[in-house]
């Protein structure tokens, strides 16, 4: 690079300024190539740009110069499976991607003694042994092809597709958990290959210079409608028009989905079968810097139309999951709206996460009553932190409405759609990962879903249908997280529990004064990223849930257990 320096010329009256070159202000840098450089072209009287060597594209520059040399299986360095050179044209963009999710999982719940028969003869109490292990391992590949120069402005045009390998393992101590049949093994091996995504990815028009833009995706896509997965978090099969304005300030979605079947084991999408008469419609709006510089706000509108009153599903396993098995046993159509405000940001040196939703709509068949019903039920949850040096210090607050009249014309426990909280130590906390079976008061019914913090009553949150007939929930906890090393976490996390209502556990149970209180749960985590990357993360977390009254008069048992326990090592390895 030269630097320029400027002399003004005068010529009487006038002044032109002249342009004087200086040396290189790198003296040690290549000089740029010379026509003398090319005897063949100053012979023949060609101009340089004639016999300059050619460069394919600007993406090669650098290999063709012999600065640095691509290797296949290096993600660090220029890739072209990684999307770092055009594989064909001067646009077009290949990205390959491939990651390893293992977990390795001791547990225990309560678990009941089959009905027909028990693993052990001995064993005549509602309740048997309540260790179980599972392990879970996917291998998630996807392929992308994209048109467009991305380093600055949105695609022109995506696809991607990704399928994922599952293969999954479980024991249990008691018959009639892992498979309906009585004479089944305590153990089971599964495996199936789910389509995760699979869409593509249309670019409509910039709308602004700075690339404010309007595009649309068709096709099994991601999507959460919150910022912690409250309400609505999955890949499912959907139309969707997003974009932004005002220098991305405003970003926006109008979004369609109709829900595809799960399989029971994985948790996948079984694409092989028709998807379910359960459609969800959305739109929402986020402003940033709203209300205060800082802070991200959303509005959104959610409506879930269920129309699954005629099917009778049953799981791969055996096992009913719609309708499901609790109150008079009948299948259900409903309509919900949800009218929600999230935000997520700062204010000053605090971080601040915070979600209302508010519920109405109707349930065409209540499980008690049978007749119709409305829906009114609210959701609120606040987590505020701080960051001091090399930890945060966070506290968790959230409420679920409950249902303490279950005779009546109106289902006041609020339910989601399917959700994933990030929130209150998420799937290290021993309530929000695991899933305990309300027994006694449902068959083949869980107090509350795996991966969720609802105890909704539901058959599962993957196959089964939405239920306002629910206890609630309200939830205290306080966390830390403390960045120990560069590559090396510490997190902690407690969090106390109750119920809203008890009324319908009481009436499902036939168990007067059920008391609220859930009771404590516990926990903490160590990530390890060696090297400080993304690439390999290892995750080791236990917990332990401390029941409270209302649990152990739920779920008193012949082991004497008051404390239940979730191990979980997760290692996930990406390319």
């Amino acid at each position: 690079m030269f630097r320029n320096t400027i002399i003004f010329l005068s010529l009487g009256a006038l002044t032109l300024p002249v342009y004087a070159q200086q040396a290189p202000l790198n003296p040690g840098a290549v000089s740029p190539p010379q026509l003398e450089d090319y005897p063949d072209c100053r012979e023949k009287g060609r101009e340089f740009t004639e016999c300059a060597p050619a460069v394919p594209d600007r993406w090669r520059l650098a290999e063709n110069l012999g600065l640095l040399q691509t290797r296949w299986w290096d993600p660090y360095n220029q890739n072209t499976l990684k999307g770092d050179h055009p594989v064909f044209g001067k646009d077009w963009f290949f990205v390959a991607s491939i990651i390893s999710d293992s977990v390795v999982e001791p547990r225990s719940f309560p678990l009941p003694v089959g009905i027909q028969t028990t693993s052990d003869a001995g064993d005549i109490d509602v309740f048997g042994d309540s260790d179980s292990f599972g392990f879970n391992q996917n291998l998630i590949t996807s392929f992308s092809l994209i048109k467009g120069s991305t380093a600055f402005k949105p695609q022109d045009l995506e696809f991607r597709l990704t399928p994922v390998f599952n293969y999954n393992f479980a024991r249990v101590e008691e018959k009639r958990i892992l498979y309906v049949e009585p004479s089944e093994k305590l153990t089971r091996h599964d495996g199936f290959i789910g389509l995760q995504e699979a869409f593509v990815d249309y670019h409509i028009r910039n709308v602004s210079e700075r690339y404010d833009f309007d595009s649309v995706r068709v096709g099994i896509q991601p999507f959460s409608s919150d910022f912690r997965g409250f309400l609505f978090q999955d890949n499912q099969l959907g139309v969707r028009f997003f974009g932004n304005r005002d220098n991305n300030r405003f970003q926006y979605n109008l979004a369609a989905f109709a829900r595809i079947e799960k399989d029971t084991n994985s948790g996948l999408n079984d694409v092989t079968r028709k998807p379910r008469d359960d459609f969800v419609f959305l739109a929402n709006l986020y402003r940033q810097d709203l209300p205060f510089p800082g802070m991200t706000s959303q509005v959104t509108a959610v409506y879930n139309l269920n129309r699954e009153s005629d099917d009778i599903e049953i799981d791969k396993n055996g096992f009913p999951v719609r309708p499901a098995l609790i109150g008079n046993l009948r299948g259900r159509d409903y309509d919900v709206l949800y009218l929600g405000y999230n935000a997520d940001g700062r204010v000053g040196r605090i971080n601040l996460t915070a979600s209302a939703y508010y519920s109405f709509g109707e349930d065409r068949n209540n499980i008690f009553t049978g007749r119709q019903a409305k829906i009114r039920s609210f959701f609120a949850a606040i987590e505020p932190s701080y960051d001091r040096g090399w930890g945060r210090v966070r506290f968790s607050g959230l409420f679920a409405s409950g249902d303490g009249n279950p005779y009546d014309n109106v289902e006041r426990g609020f339910d989601a759609i399917f959700e994933n909280p990030q929130f209150a130590g998420a799937d290290t906390s021993y309530w929000i990962r695991q899933s305990v079976p309300f027994v006694g008061g449902g068959r083949v019914v869980g107090m509350n879903g795996r991966n969720g913090v609802l105890p909704d009553l539901r058959s599962s949150k993957e196959q089964g249908q939405s239920n306002f007939n629910n206890p609630g929930i309200i939830l205290a906890g306080a966390g830390a997280d403390f960045d120990v090393l560069p590559p090396l976490r510490v997190s902690f996390n407690i969090n106390r529990l109750w119920f809203h209502k008890t009324g319908t556990l009481e009436t499902l149970r036939m168990q007067g004064a059920i008391n609220n209180n859930i009771g404590w749960d516990a926990s903490s985590a160590i990530i390890y990223r060696p090297g400080f990357i993304q690439n390999v993360v290892l995750r080791l977390s236990g917990a332990a849930l401390r029941p409270g009254d209302g649990f152990n008069q739920l779920y008193d048992n012949n082991e004497g257990r008051n404390l239940y326990y979730s191990v979980l090592f997760n290692a996930v390895l990406t390319y």
